[in-house]
């Protein structure tokens, strides 16, 4: 993809994506590539995430949601994993200023009661504060797991059925879609993922059933905004039939 520019064709700006999902992948190599702890890899790749959240709140993107941590990390290393919550606890904070004036809204979705009390409160805290807007909408993918989320959706409506609130003759795919972490959220249209990695890592299994897909070798510290508008650029030029001739 090109990173000649930063603006968008016409054709771009009338076939912009609601919902656009990105796999941020590479942190880890971007550092290990430079000789730096990992920690830092994490560090640059907030830049990106800020370049490409101002990019979307400019284009009125409506929603982008942002795979920030899966219930598989928390296998990593525990001091890895302590230091990788202090940080998002400390972006959650220092960031908070730059998304109000980008009139940005923030949500999460995940098993969020797995994150430690001081995230959980920040994260909290972020989101009320930032609530009134009505720009972009940012959602960070925490604790996450596509498949972890469908099970969860299971239970929730086995109990509802268990307790005679829901007939089972009536489940369909709507009920699945009430239940899920996103419920209230459009499914996204795009997804990008960096790294040049070609899966899609148990993420958001049911609702990117018809997301265009956009795989950039970049790894995510080196994302920016025209990477960012490239994949819009890449995404206008496709023809998404759902299944039609």
């Amino acid at each position: 993809m090109s990173r000649a520019s930063t603006e968008l064709s016409e054709q771009a700006k009338a076939a912009l994506p609601a919902h656009v999902a990105i796999i941020m992948d590479g942190n880890g190599r971007w550092a290990a590539a430079r000789g730096l702890p990992r920690v830092e890899g994490h560090r640059r790749g907030a830049e990106s995430v800020r370049a490409v959240l101002r990019c979307a709140s400019r284009l009125g993107i409506l929603h982008l949601t942002l795979y920030a941590f899966s219930v598989e990390n928390w296998n990593r290393p525990k001091a890895e994993v302590d230091t990788l919550m202090t940080f998002l606890a400390r972006y959650l904070k220092t960031e908070q200023a730059e998304m109000n004036q980008n009139n940005v809204r923030l949500r999460a979705i995940g098993q969020l009661d797995r994150l430690p009390g001081f995230v959980r409160e920040q994260l909290d805290a972020t989101i009320a504060s930032l609530d009134p807007n009505s720009g972009t909408t940012l959602h960070l993918a925490l604790s996450y797991g596509g498949r972890t989320e469908l099970v969860d959706a299971a239970r929730s409506i086995a109990a509802k059925a268990k307790r005679g609130e829901l007939d089972p003759e009536a489940i369909s795919e709507q009920t699945l879609v009430d239940h899920l972490y996103t419920a209230g959220t459009p499914d996204p249209d795009l997804l990008i993922r960096t790294s040049g990695e070609m899966r899609v890592s148990n993420f958001m299994l049911w609702q990117i059933s018809y997301a265009e897909l956009v795989v950039t070798e970049q790894l995510w510290p080196d994302f920016g905004e025209a990477d960012f508008v490239a994949a819009l650029e890449e995404f206008a030029a496709r023809d998404r039939r759902f299944g039609k001739v």
